[in-house]
């Protein structure tokens, strides 16, 4: 089992969104494809977003730096360090309010 640490993996990131496409860049840190547990750590510089996307299953934003707009159709929620904010299930996007990284966590349903 590999421990993850959050921080300088945050910092690498920002640090790479720039140069990425969107202005974010993003890594998993546990499971993925074919798991029913996924996180990944996704850094978005401000202003750049997640363009409005179905939820693949029960979600989770947990803010670890910056602050970000989650939105489901006319309906927002704002969060900040250490905010833990439930996805909607309904399409949703995500906007970056100032330099972020949140932790996204999906339980998908397999089979």
């Amino acid at each position: 089992m590999d421990i993850v640490s959050l921080g300088p993996l945050a910092d690498q990131l920002l640090a790479a969104a720039p140069e990425a496409t969107g202005d974010r860049s993003a890594r998993t840190v546990y499971g993925g494809h074919g798991r029913a547990l996924g996180q990944t750590l996704i850094a978005l510089r401000a202003g750049s977003a997640l363009a409005e996307h179905q939820n693949p299953g029960d979600a989770t934003v947990l803010v670890v730096r910056g602050r970000i707009r989650l939105t489901a159709g006319d309906r927002s929620w704002e969060g900040s360090p250490y905010d833990l904010l439930p996805v909607p299930d309904a399409v949703h996007g995500l906007e970056a309010l100032e330099d972020s990284v949140v932790l996204l966590t999906v339980a998908r349903q397999l089979g």
